[in-house]
């Protein structure tokens, strides 16, 4: 009896033989890494509930039964103590945080071992498919493992152990799990983020409910999903919203209330401190994706008169939860920018020293205005971790840190996947991590598109008169041309918007692009338009396609035949240069999309283009066909 779900109704039997009822929980107490089951309940005659100690009546337990040491008479029935827990009701089949592997999972099955005569502990629950397969049925576990073991592919046991785990569905929520393990509040805010991103809508204002406002201030300014940040919003007080927000990052609170209604913003707002609304209204006032937008105003600049030991007893002043201090600036006597000096710098310097004897002079700044991927770019450039933003007289307005670049470049490299048609888990070996329907839906759709295609042109054929059964073989083996080719023309056209450089003093490169596709168009067209005429020459012979006298009548089936092929070869040749032509819209899309803000799914393009030339190609071949045969 390895496992909860073989325990549960076995008979409970008394030292007389008795049969008193049915397992139907175990309880245990929380204060062990690996608990000892305490407590055994048991659903008596007329399904009364009844409960007893484990430590003190249960003499053994086996496949038959668990037997106890007492008879009935003599059983005294207990209660669930407060740090105890049931194991049935309070953690099977309930969502549980794995805290080791920083995600959530709901429990199949939980995991005992005999330790002792008659002695059980809690080893861990069971959150894998053998768990699930056991609770329908133990028979079925075992024929799924071994075809699975037969496959090459074993079943194995995914157990999370007990000192990992926190429960979330509790409605004593203030009982400690364990004595060992990291709980919600000690993990760090990104894993706690990554974990209320798992959670059902109705259990994520539970974990928020363990977690002070700093720590629940760190974990939402983690969250990726814009919908969700805003839903957590709305879901607390103001007064609470408001004060979780003073407490994060400017720039980060920033992006948050964004995503709020005017409304519900501007009291949020209101409810802040004085320093914290005028920090965050200061970064709002400069237009979003900018550098002024995601810069902190929390940064240590110094006259450039200062001394080392001015510098390093100005950042011991700092408060706790100060910014990251990479750098300390130095300022002319208007306050304007004149140098910079590392930590490093400043370190190993005499604390005498002048700061502008130190600087380096030739800083490089970036203007509020400028887009965020391109302060990303020149942090990436220089190697910077930090960079300053200025306006106009070199007066320092704040700074980027290399968190909020590394941001921005996850959120272009996202964008660009995106557009390429993968997701972010696919720019490893192509689509080798991919689930094999997943990598089909997107990669290999056009073959579907295909046979509906040719379902549909030979019903189009047979009902125009023509016998499509015969005919819708010859545009149905052309179509694959066309299909490819369009998938091909939106790859040509990402590859193109991905690579291009804007340049602030030149206009968007749509003529250039334009007759660089009408060039790559005809060339394609002429070339499908020649392998037609390849086809036609090794199909038939010369001299095969003069009619035949058969049975009293003129055969021109063979010329016949070879119309229809070329009419579809020649209708895949122009919708292959029309669709190069068409190149340019994608283009301008991508590029509008871009300016208004707007992700653009690659494969969304591609599907759109292929089924486009899918319905031209086939009407234009239909058509093609009908006019020869008919």
């Amino acid at each position: 009896m390895n496992y909860l779900s073989e325990m549960l109704r076995l008979p409970v039997i008394d030292a007389a033989g008795e049969k008193l009822g049915v397992v139907n929980d175990l309880g245990i107490a929380t204060g062990e890494v690996f608990p000892h089951v305490t407590s055994l309940a048991f659903q008596g005659p007329g399904k009364t509930p009844f409960m007893i100690s484990w430590r003190k009546y249960v003499d053994h337990l086996d496949d038959t039964g668990v037997y106890l040491k007492a008879v009935s008479t003599d059983v005294r029935f207990s209660y669930l103590q407060p740090d105890e827990v049931l194991l049935a009701r309070d953690i099977l089949n309930k969502q549980i945080v794995d805290t080791q592997g920083m995600k959530v999972v709901r429990v199949n099955d939980i995991k005992l071992s005999a330790t002792g005569a008659g002695q059980l502990r809690l080893l861990g629950a069971e959150v894998g498919a053998r768990g699930l397969l056991r609770a329908i049925h133990p028979a079925i576990e075992r024929t799924v493992m071994r075809l699975a073991k037969l496959t090459g592919r074993p079943l194995k046991e995914e157990i999370i152990a007990w000192s990992y785990m926190d429960l979330l569905e509790r409605s004593t929520q203030t009982i400690k799990l364990s004595v060992s393990h990291k709980t919600l509040d000690e993990l760090h805010p990104a894993d706690i983020a990554d974990i209320i991103e798992q959670l059902d809508p109705r259990l994520r204002g539970q974990v928020f409910a363990q977690l002070d406002t700093a720590q629940a201030a760190e974990a939402i300014s983690e969250l990726d999903d814009d919908e969700l940040v805003a839903e957590m919003l709305e879901g607390m007080s103001d007064r609470d919203a408001s004060s979780m927000l003073a407490l994060m990052d400017p720039d980060d609170a920033a992006a948050l209330i964004e995503e709020l209604d005017y409304e519900k913003a501007e009291k949020l707002l209101r409810l802040m401190g004085v320093k914290e609304e005028r920090a965050i209204r200061t970064l709002l006032g400069y237009a979003e994706d900018t550098a002024g937008r995601i810069m902190t105003q929390e940064f240590v600049a110094l006259p450039a008169t200062a001394t080392v030991g001015d510098a390093i007893d100005a950042i011991r002043r700092l408060d706790e939860d100060f910014e990251s201090v990479y750098y300390v600036y130095t300022l002319d006597p208007v306050g304007a920018l004149t140098g910079v000096l590392s930590l490093r710098t400043l370190i190993v310097a005499d604390r005498d020293a002048r700061l502008s004897e130190l600087s380096y002079r030739d800083v490089v700044w970036v203007a509020p205005d400028l887009d965020q991927e391109e302060v990303a770019d020149e942090m990436t450039k220089y190697n910077l971790v930090a960079i300053p933003v200025c306006d106009e007289a070199h007066h320092v307005l704040g700074i980027v840190t290399v968190d909020d670049a590394l941001d921005v470049l996850a959120e272009e490299h996202e964008e660009d996947l995106q557009i390429a048609g993968m997701g972010s888990g696919e720019s490893g070996a192509a689509g080798e991590s991919m689930h094999a329907l997943s990598w089909f839906a997107q990669r290999s759709y056009w073959v579907l598109v295909w046979a509906i295609a040719s379902g549909v042109i030979a019903a189009v054929l047979t009902w125009m008169g023509v016998d499509g059964s015969s005919w819708f073989i010859y545009p149905m083996g052309v179509m694959p041309v066309v299909l490819i080719t369009a998938s091909r023309m939106t790859s040509f056209v990402r590859g193109f918007y991905l690579e291009y450089d804007e340049r602030e003093d030149e206009g968007k490169p749509y003529l250039a692009f334009f007759l660089r596709c009408a060039g790559v168009g005809a060339v394609l067209a002429l070339v499908v338009y020649l392998c037609g005429q390849l086809v036609l020459g090794a199909a038939f012979p010369e001299g095969s396609l003069e009619p035949v006298f058969v049975g009293g009548a003129w055969d021109v089936t063979a010329q016949t035949t070879a119309q229809v092929l070329t009419a579809c070869f020649g209708a895949a040749a122009a919708v292959v240069f029309v669709c190069f032509l068409g190149a340019v819209g994608y283009l301008k899309l991508l590029f509008w999309r871009d300016e208004h803000d707007r992700n653009t799914s690659g494969i969304a393009l591609n599907v759109s283009a292929v089924l486009i030339a899918c319905v031209v190609y086939a009407v234009a071949a239909t058509l093609g066909v009908f006019l020869v045969v008919a």
